[in-house]
């Protein structure tokens, strides 16, 4: 099939799943989004934990890339990642950031923004430890988000840590660990039919939160 321009602006569907209303949602933001992250795992959707991070440099320049949830509590939503990285660097400079989850199945969408900070040590190493190896080998042989001149380098690097650490505990690596993004404002989005979504805003105001119903 040829893609064609009205192909693609005729690319659309009528969301009919299901409905949100401010007597379904529960005052706590936190609650409401496990509850919703329990839905999208009973519901076998592949990777529930997917979500969109975005950050911005020094400049507002806007960057954006797919990181896994790895915990979620009171404090906020934590992921891992290599502290050199592109996404790194812009942390410690703007740390701000935007989570997105978009659970297509369901038809709905989690928005969140927050400050974002580092994780203790002891969390960090943690969840290191509990990585199979090969992923524990990989956050050390990777130069994430740096210029390689080939993949065999990557490859040779690896086997080379592989036989360093045979029969070894493996370090968590000082640039590899966790963050945190700490929500100030979380919204919730059910697709609706004719676009009309349902769409209600928690925002985080002098210690409690508010609860507010957007237009699609």
């Amino acid at each position: 099939m040829k893609l064609t321009k009205e192909m693609l602006q005729n690319l659309r569907q009528d969301y009919k799943a299901a409905e949100l209303s401010e007597s379904d949602i529960v005052k706590n933001p936190m609650a409401q989004f496990e509850k919703w992250f329990s839905d999208a795992v009973n519901a076998e959707i592949f990777e529930p934990n997917v979500m969109t991070l975005a950050t911005a440099d020094k400049t507002g320049r806007p960057n954006a890339r797919i990181v896994l949830l790895k915990g979620f509590d009171e404090n906020g939503f934590s992921f891992y990642t290599n502290y050199l990285s592109q996404k790194g660097k812009e942390i410690k400079k703007n740390p701000l950031a935007c989570l997105v989850f978009f659970w297509a199945e369901l038809e709905r969408q989690v928005r969140i923004e927050g400050k974002i900070e580092k994780l203790d040590k002891e969390t960090s190493e943690q969840y290191f430890n509990s990585r199979p190896v090969g992923s524990q080998i990989g956050a050390i042989a990777s130069p994430q988000s740096q210029v390689i001149a080939s993949r065999k380098i990557l490859e040779n690097k690896v086997e080379e840590l592989t036989k360093q650490y045979e029969g070894k505990t493996i370090p968590k690596p000082a640039h590899w660990g966790g963050y945190i993004v700490k929500p100030t404002v979380i919204e919730f989005w059910q697709g609706r039919s004719s676009r009309l979504h349902d769409r209600i805003k928690y925002t985080f105001v002098n210690g409690s939160w508010r609860i507010e119903r957007l237009a699609p």
